[in-house]
């Protein structure tokens, strides 16, 4: 439950990810460091983060509120139960519906920014949460959902084809024409991109970003940071793709690739982040529970990126990219404080000692 501040806020602690030991104040839920007098201290030691960012989930889905449920519902129970751990931005890059857009610090829930309905082939994704498309129709579609959502659309470039793997689902030219309509509508466009031939075709059709990339190559590293796209490549549904694999009825040969593919993940999004390729955290959320971040922190921790970069990731480079301050003058207080750092244990992340959205109170 949100508890609207009494009055000025002040807090003291570590400022991530400068490392700097500061006085931080909140008056009218914006940020100052200049000393408010009859601050009410409200914190005095540990940690304070930005706040955290979800950079790949679906609010309509596995929410706690339940299947039956109506949207607005749903993507509400989701998005509080983001916020309570501490994840104070989410990024859904599609929907099968446009709920999430009514979701925001303005009724106490998360900062979200979405990407109107999935654009999918016709049969080439999971039934009913995809808006299905011809490739002819595809730009056509791709303008409509972004002049939807305001900010992103995203394509399913590859998904799995019964009784065998994974496989394009739009051509090249397609593709590029809906990047080339949605730039020109000062959008940005990505795609559920995970076989290689997907990733090329998204890649030279100057996408944004990439969901996924669950197969890519160490070759097309080097491709995706000329193009300054990012990744996220929500590795913590690793379990989820094998299980979906085996439910289309791939055989034991393309199972197996995928187990590979997948054991190499972290490989490649190490690589990516040595060359500059901007990673962000996104959970998958939709497939699983929502509120869970720190698993998809602590996995890219274990792929090899520093602890400032994994966290990062899911905190001040996400805002960054979506254009979110972090702890700075003037900026909303969205404030995560930990008691412990959680550069050097992140399952600190799991312990949130405060949530600050907006200058209000969660906890």
């Amino acid at each position: 439950m949100i508890q609207p501040p009494p009055g000025p806020l002040h807090l003291r602690g570590t400022l991530l990810p400068d490392g700097i030991v500061r006085d931080v104040f909140v008056v009218n839920g914006r940020i100052t460091f200049t000393e408010v007098p009859d601050a009410q201290t409200v914190l005095d030691g540990g940690y304070l983060v930005p706040g955290l960012v979800d950079a790949h989930a679906h609010l309509s889905l596995f929410s706690p509120a339940g299947d039956e449920a109506a949207p607005a519902e749903r993507v509400r129970a989701s998005a509080r139960a983001q916020l309570d751990a501490g994840v104070l931005a989410v990024r859904e890059p599609g929907s099968p519906d446009y709920a999430s857009q009514e979701v925001g610090p303005e009724i106490g829930l998360p900062w979200t920014v979405t990407g109107g309905h999935l654009l999918a082939a016709p049969g080439r994704y999971f039934p009913g949460l995809g808006r299905e498309v011809t490739p002819d129709q595809l730009p056509e579609a791709a303008a409509e959902e972004i002049a939807a959502s305001g900010a992103w659309c995203k394509i399913i470039a590859d998904f799995l084809v019964p009784g065998g793997g994974i496989t394009p689902a739009f051509p090249p030219d397609a593709l590029a024409e809906a990047a080339r309509v949605v730039h020109a509508a000062g959008g940005k466009i990505t795609a559920h991109a995970t076989c290689p031939d997907a990733i090329d075709a998204v890649l030279a059709a100057g996408f944004d970003a990439i969901e996924h990339g669950t197969m890519m190559r160490p070759d097309q590293v080097e491709s995706l940071a000329a193009t300054g796209a990012a990744l996220v490549p929500t590795m913590m549904i690793a379990d989820g793709i094998i299980e979906a694999v085996q439910a289309f009825g791939a055989d034991d040969a393309v199972v197996e690739q995928t187990r590979r593919a997948l054991a190499a993940q972290g490989d490649i999004v190490r690589a990516a982040a040595e060359r500059g390729v901007r990673i962000l955290a996104g959970t998958d959320a939709g497939m699983g529970p929502h509120g869970q971040v720190a698993t998809e922190i602590g996995m890219l921790l274990r792929a090899g990126l520093g602890p400032g970069a994994a966290l990062g990731a899911g905190s001040w480079e996400a805002r960054r990219y979506l254009g979110l301050p972090g702890i700075e003058e003037g900026a909303p207080a969205d404030v995560v404080a930990y008691q412990g750092d959680p550069r050097e244990d992140v399952e600190v992340l799991r312990r949130p000692a405060m949530i600050l959205l907006h200058g209000n109170r969660i906890r």
